[in-house]
């Protein structure tokens, strides 16, 4: 398992590939399968890890992040025969290495950083085995071999009937993530706001969402680890997801409705697969649409929410359908 190497899998708080690898990994290994998790030394596992570098380069600033990401991923190809199938998670770079490899490569496509890097994955649709998370993020130049949405451990959630009386943002604080919409849905809705969040955009957080953090209607309380996400997550009204970018498929929101809190989110991307309108949450096209849900969500079925996020956005399912497609790979090489 070809992991990132941003943040440690599991990462203490921001790292969405990185956790979602973590899942698999521990699932897989769970089911009985023999996993090597090539990651950062300040990563933990139940298999056997490599740490091929001593910490992430987002955890600890200052080294060469080409030269980290490129070790990263020799030191799997150095010991390549040594198994069966290689999973990268580690978006394009390990694509040229798969004509070569002699044994089955998939890759998990967590989101297009650009237009210009389609026709690389292009080039190696033949040797590769690309999966979606979402049936929104496919490319219509690539070739698939199926789709399998991001898998939450069910454990680190808690079912809350009775919510607080705020609404709450959740995740990096970046323009298309919408935080300052978040800011306006709550202020005309006449709730409290609360944002957690690693802040990706600096002058954004400076020019369009601290001249709002009051510690009273809107509050900041960093970038939270698992513990204080589960109690914020169950505990808000709803959760905000004003984007303003087709997102690939959105942790916070298959999250959030795991511990019963309904998601009201922009039209866009995932948002369509991942929220039952009218159910679940609500799929909105402004703020004004967005302000007229949050009226509306104490009528919705909570224990609906996280008996559909459980059945639909569970590890084990993850795990069942990533244990598909090896299957499905491994029996056209039976050789291996």
């Amino acid at each position: 398992m070809l992991a990132p190497i941003a943040w440690a899998t599991p990462p203490a708080a921001y790292g969405p590939w990185e956790q979602v690898t973590s899942h698999l990994t521990e699932g897989l290994v769970a089911r009985g399968i023999d996993v090597t998790l090539f990651a950062t030394g300040t990563s933990r596992t139940a298999g056997k890890l490599v740490a091929t570098v001593p910490a992430g380069y987002a955890e600890r600033p200052g080294g060469d992040v080409k030269v980290m990401e490129y070790s990263h991923i020799g030191q799997v190809m150095d010991r390549v025969g040594e198994f069966d199938l290689i999973h990268n998670q580690f978006d394009f770079m390990p694509l040229s290495f798969s004509p070569h490899l002699g044994v089955p490569m998939v890759t998990t496509v967590h989101g297009f950083s650009s237009e210009r890097i389609i026709p690389l994955y292009e080039r190696y649709n033949k040797t590769c085995a690309y999966v979606s998370i979402s049936d929104a993020n496919r490319d219509a130049r690539l070739d698939y071999a199926a789709t399998v949405y991001n898998g939450i451990d069910v454990d680190q959630f808690t079912f809350r009937e009775e919510p607080d009386d705020y609404l709450l943002y959740f995740g990096r604080i970046h323009p298309e993530k919408g935080a300052a919409e978040a800011i306006d849905i709550a202020r005309r809705a006449g709730k409290t706001l609360i944002i957690a969040g690693l802040v990706q955009d600096e002058g954004y957080f400076n020019n369009r969402v601290k001249p709002f953090i009051d510690d009273d209607r809107v509050r900041y309380v960093g970038n939270v680890g698992p513990a204080e996400r589960d109690k914020l997550l169950g505990s808000a009204l709803a959760l905000l997801h004003p984007i303003s970018f087709d997102e690939p498929f959105g942790l916070s929101v298959a999250e959030a409705m795991m511990t019963g809190t309904p998601v009201i989110a922009t039209n866009r991307g995932s948002m369509p697969e991942l929220i039952e309108d009218g159910r679940t949450g609500f799929l909105t096209s402004s703020v004004e649409t967005a302000v007229a849900a949050v009226e509306k969500v104490s009528d919705l079925d909570r224990r609906y929410v996280a008996d559909r996020a459980l059945d639909r956005f569970s590890v084990e399912r993850m795990v069942a359908g990533y244990l598909d497609i090896y299957k499905f790979l491994l029996m056209e090489q039976p050789n291996r």
